[in-house]
């Protein structure tokens, strides 16, 4: 019987809110431009809070996700993304 060893990796510690499907209920904050093409050519995003999607519903029919919200309350004024 062999051992083997795993090399090491960077581990990073998971800052979103609660289990996965809380990012399903929220809007996520990404590009605007990325979003409309994501939806034209089904090529996933990233959203600020690292969510990565490809998005297919009306994101007025969902609250904002409350770390993309602080993200995007954090950023320089101008050229910011879209819900």
């Amino acid at each position: 019987m062999s051992t083997k060893i795993l090399p090491e990796s960077e581990v990073r510690p998971n800052l979103s809110h609660g289990d996965e499907g809380d990012h399903e209920r929220f809007s996520h904050y990404a590009d605007k431009n990325k979003i409309t093409e994501s939806m034209v050519t089904g090529v996933p995003i990233r959203a600020l809070c690292g969510k990565i999607w490809v998005p297919s519903r009306d994101p007025k029919k969902y609250p904002v996700c409350p770390e993309c919200k602080e993200i995007y309350e954090g950023l320089p004024k101008g050229g910011q993304p879209d819900a």
